[in-house]
């Protein structure tokens, strides 16, 4: 990562590189704005431990129906925008479209599926019902004791570590400077300036970098920021989350197409096959803040997977891992100006603080549609309908929450 030169000043300073800062700074700098990425490089990510489900039907849950708008926003955008990344960075990103199956282990796993089916048809999402036979000619190592099926044909799946290296890679070659440090609190000035302050050495203030407008992505730290508004500072929290990853031996057929969401006895699973024959397993949630795998999240996971597919027990263990996303206090993503932003002269940014935070279990697949929308309000116009539930402002004390989603 190359070192920011002292005393440099950018359009805009991101602080977070995962996949949201990533992809805005892409955007931004697209536009003609210079930008500058701070991280830390911590090694607890979302972006590293994700599963890259971009799932709005096959995720979408009661009371959640202000998300679920978005999300549908957001999947709509993401293959134009990741055939954009891949062109710009010269590799793939894994975008998979075969959609997802969800699948019930028992009857009583079958009512819950069915519940959650009808749920989603009011919504007016389109979701094919399969019967055990079906759904094992679409997926032929499925466990005889399946009771049944959902197909969600709109759903995708992306690689989450290509998909990062390849927005690395393209806002590298559109100009976007990465700095890496921890970023200790941001700074407002006259005239609109903004700037964030980096950690120093022991007992000495680290170096300011200078901007108009300072973008926070910071995951489930960016409440730990110093100088942000109050309603910011308690708006977020680490939820952890284990997830593995098996392997295909050598002349073993693949045996998973589409993304499998199972409910085995009450407990949520999901498999996501990958080109190179990689399958991700995942997830557990936790409101916790540590980084440990414990023996009873593999056991349970492994468990669960292979009550649904046998055959995974024929795969080779490749790594287990834990990551933090970044909740936020009611689950919703927070996008917006964090107070206000001043409508910029012609061919300048607008200046301030903007967050762009929170996207907790959806940051892949709101990756796009948040750099489009923050790049929209940089360069002083509105974004897209869907985001007006998920400001800043609906976390003031004396205002009422505009979402109204769950808050587990």
């Amino acid at each position: 990562m190359a070192s920011h030169e002292p005393g440099q000043e950018a359009d805009v300073v991101i602080v977070g590189a995962g996949v949201i800062g990533m992809a805005i700074g892409w955007r931004a700098a697209r536009r003609g704005l210079s930008v500058a990425v701070a991280d830390p490089g911590w090694g607890d990510a979302a972006t590293d431990v994700a599963a890259g489900m971009l799932a709005p039907l096959s995720e979408s849950v009661f009371g959640e129906r202000d998300l679920l708008a978005l999300n549908l926003l957001a999947v709509g955008r993401f293959p134009g925008f990741a055939a954009e990344v891949e062109q710009a960075a010269g590799r793939s990103v894994g975008l998979r479209t075969e959609g997802t199956l969800a699948v019930a282990f028992d009857r009583a796993d079958h009512d819950r599926l069915k519940r959650l089916t009808a749920f989603r048809r009011e919504a007016g999402l389109q979701a094919q019902e399969l019967d055990a036979r079906a759904c094992r000619e679409a997926e032929p190592f499925l466990a005889p004791t399946v009771h049944g099926g959902v197909l969600a044909i709109g759903d995708l799946s992306v690689d989450n570590r290509r998909y990062a290296a390849a927005l690395r890679a393209a806002a590298a070659g559109a100009g976007v400077r990465f700095l890496q440090g921890r970023v200790t609190g941001v700074t407002s000035g006259a005239g609109g300036h903004c700037g964030v302050r980096l950690a120093g050495r022991a007992g000495e203030q680290g170096e300011l970098i200078g901007g108009r407008a300072v973008v926070l992505a910071a995951g489930w730290r960016t409440g730990q920021i110093a100088g942000i508004p109050g309603h910011l500072a308690t708006a977020f929290r680490p939820v952890k989350g284990q997830i593995l990853r098996l392997r295909h031996p050598a002349g073993l057929p693949p045996i998973l197409t589409h993304t499998i969401r199972a409910i085995v006895r009450g407990a949520d699973v999901y498999l996501v096959p990958r080109a190179d024959g990689e399958v991700v397993v995942g997830a557990t949630q936790d409101e916790r803040d540590d980084l440990d795998v414990t023996a009873g999240a593999v056991h349970d996971l492994l468990h669960d997977a292979m009550s649904i597919l046998p055959a995974v027990s024929e795969l080779t263990f490749a790594e287990a891992r834990a990551g933090l996303r970044p909740g936020s206090c009611d689950n919703g993503p927070v996008v917006g100006w964090a107070e206000r932003g001043d409508r910029p002269d012609p061919g300048r940014p607008a200046s301030g603080l903007l967050v762009a935070a929170g996207h907790f279990r959806n940051g892949i697949m709101l990756s796009a549609a948040t750099a489009d929308a923050v790049t929209s309000l940089l360069t002083g116009d509105q974004p897209a309908a869907e985001w007006k539930p998920f400001t800043p402002q609906r976390l003031h004390a004396t205002e009422p929450a505009t979402y109204q989603g769950s808050s587990s």
